[in-house]
């Protein structure tokens, strides 16, 4: 079985545990817990093999009382107890973090096995250890959506205990039977937050992006932003998704460019479970503490400290902005927070209440460096309505910001079904006219989802990296007949996929006529020839 094989198995494998053991309760409450416990399975795995690296000779090799010593990290911590701290701090050094023996997953995993009825406070104790202790960075509130004693786990502690170790025990079970590369582990998380994603209708747009639009996205962004077609830059310095939801968008632009070739990430989400959904995603995926920030907080009203900085030598700015925000969000309360004098939107506008989208896109674009790109996925009707918004583009337009419009199929997503765009923007740009892309005639069709395949994202990809144009899919359109269309970016302006009516040949059809003709009157003479035979009335 190949990784690849190996990785969506365990997807499987562990969905089918979730489908099944979180009876009544509600799939999106059920998603935090199952998570978690993976998210605890990772550090652990992640830890005890550092563990052991470091320790080399000293590490134990066995345990000597498996009823008390479950890892053989117990045993060092109960044989040396003079020389943890030292070892501790060079696990901070070297990992980044620490996990004292009884909260490792292999322990946590014994308990529940046990039905022990310490499983409970054990397992609430390692996640405030988590949050508070083990990292260099605290990650206050990590496991805050996680209630371990909630009553949709049970009426009373014993009950909820039980429940637990159940939970715990199918996933051990079902762990055990693949390696602990935490490869494949982080590959098998990003499948279920997709499965939980796939059921959770219109919840899913706040923590999910699929995952080829988000490949779109994150090959656009690394490839040279000035000069697409010389290929993808080397390294980013930074990198914002300031509506990161889970995170996944901005781990694809990091493995897409290279693990270590993004000095820091930086995400923002208003979501409270999706925010700590994001901050494990990374930590799961060996992004370490000192190379990612993600902030909770309202984008729209600007609520992070570190954006509010208006001395413009402090200022921070981004190499590349990737955003999935919500469609067409209602931003009335928030409107009424920042007033027309925010530095952001002043040179533009308020965006309608009704629709926050370009509040969103002028947000993400205010934070964009000169020399950067700036990918967002929106609806159509940013192309065309009228109002503040035609305003909007209009100046977007004039100061030659935006580069590529690209029209993707209806039904990618799993909260809607409308087919939505993706708008390339840059502050400097060497193209004087703007790339439109019609891809929403290239798809898979799906029962439940459409889909795109890797020939349909790499024909996307490739048709921006050179800027190629190819009739009824793409084209590049100066701005002259964009003024001309007053400012109307909808794509059906620029690019026709009807095909053209086949010219029809009239000596050729008439020919066809003449032939058939023939051969009907044969057909009449020689069915007449069997009706006199047999006496009958002839045809006439």
């Amino acid at each position: 079985m190949t990784k690849q094989e190996q990785q969506h198995l365990l997807g499987k494998t562990l969905w089918k545990i979730a489908d099944t053991l979180r009876g009544s309760m509600d799939a999106d409450d059920f998603r935090d817990y199952m998570l978690s416990f993976l998210f605890l399975r990772y550090l652990s795995d992640n830890y005890e093999t550092g563990a052991k690296k470091e320790l080399g000779a000293e590490y134990p090799s066995g345990i000597a009382n498996p009823d008390e010593n479950i890892t053989p990290l117990n045993i060092f911590y109960e044989q040396n107890p003079d020389d943890i701290h030292e070892f501790e701090d060079m696990m901070r050094r070297r990992m980044h973090y620490v996990i004292k023996p009884d909260y490792l997953w292999d322990n946590i995993a014994k308990l529940a096995k046990q039905q022990s009825e310490e499983l409970l406070q054990t397992l609430d104790k390692g996640f405030k250890y988590i949050e508070q202790d083990s990292f260099q960075s605290t990650f206050n509130g990590l496991f805050s959506e996680i209630n371990l004693y909630s009553d949709k786990l049970g009426k009373d502690y014993t009950s909820r205990n039980k429940t637990l170790c159940n939970i715990i025990t199918k996933i051990a079970d079902g762990l055990a039977e693949f390696s602990k590369d935490i490869d494949s582990l982080g590959d098998a998380y990003e499948y279920l937050i997709g499965q939980f994603a796939s059921g959770s209708g219109k919840k899913a747009g706040e923590f999910y992006t699929p995952q080829q639009i988000s490949t779109i996205l994150s090959e656009i962004v690394t490839l040279d932003s000035q000069d697409p077609k010389s290929g993808k830059k080397e390294r980013l310095n930074n990198i914002l998704d300031f509506a990161c939801g889970s995170g996944s968008l901005l781990l694809n632009v990091r493995n897409n460019l290279g693990n270590g070739s993004i000095s820091k990430i930086y995400g923002q989400e208003k979501n409270p479970t999706t925010y700590n959904l994001a901050r494990m995603n990374m930590l799961l995926h060996g992004v370490k503490d000192s190379e990612f920030e993600i902030f909770h907080g309202d984008t729209l009203t600007n609520d992070w400290e570190m954006l509010m900085e208006q001395n413009p030598a402090k200022k921070m700015y981004f190499d590349a902005v990737v955003a999935n925000p919500p469609f067409s969000y209602r931003w009335e309360d928030q409107k009424k927070k920042i007033g027309e004098d925010d530095i952001r939107f002043k040179n533009y506008g308020l965006a309608p209440t009704s629709a926050a989208d370009f509040a969103f896109l002028l947000h993400g674009f205010h934070f964009l460096k000169n020399d950067g790109v700036m990918a967002i996925v929106l609806p159509h009707g940013v192309l065309f309505r009228g109002g503040v918004e035609e305003r909007i583009r209009r100046k977007l337009l004039e100061d030659g910001n935006i580069d590529t419009v690209i029209g993707l199929p209806a039904n990618l997503f799993y909260s809607t079904g409308i087919p939505v765009c993706i708008l390339i923007l840059k502050k400097c740009k060497k193209a004087d006219d703007v790339l439109f892309i019609n891809a929403s005639q290239s798809f898979d069709k799906g029962k439940r989802q459409n889909s795109l395949s890797d020939e349909h994202i790499n024909n996307i990809v490739n048709t921006y990296k050179y800027r190629t144009q190819q009739e009824r899919y793409s084209r590049c359109v100066s701005m002259q007949e964009i003024i001309e269309n007053d400012y109307n970016l909808n794509i059906s302006r620029y690019i026709s996929t009807a095909e053209a009516d086949k010219e029809i040949d009239l000596k050729e059809v008439n020919d066809n006529l003449v032939s058939l003709e023939e051969k009907i009157i044969l057909a009449a003479n020689k069915h007449n020839e069997f009706l006199k035979e047999l006496g009958l009335a002839l045809l006439p």
